[in-house]
């Protein structure tokens, strides 16, 4: 299984390079959109952690916090995606605007 954990390794780079990403710049609306997209490979990490976790130890104290990280890194990954979606549209017209 060298997959899952080749899932987490990436997640994570990503989730840290947005989160540095959103150092990087001063326009609030990017922070915005930068850190939504940091949400999604958040909740990504967790929900690969969460089966890694059972996969590697399949006990039931595992199965239980991998079912927890499971539902967390969903949720995490919904809410990030939905303002992901949001934010995209919104910096798109501030680009449209600009460029006029």
């Amino acid at each position: 299984m060298f997959i899952l954990p080749l899932f987490i390794v990436i997640s994570l780079v990503l989730y840290i390079y947005y989160k540095v990403m959103i150092i990087r710049t001063k326009d609030p609306l990017t922070q915005d959109y930068l850190n939504s997209k940091s949400k999604v490979f958040l909740g990504s990490f967790i929900f690969f952690f969460g089966i890694n976790q059972y996969v590697f130890y399949q006990t039931k104290l595992s199965l239980f916090i991998g079912l927890l990280f499971l539902v967390l890194g969903i949720f995490q990954a919904q809410s990030g995606w939905k303002a992901s979606k949001h934010y995209r549209k919104e910096y798109q017209k501030l680009q449209s605007k600009t460029q006029s």
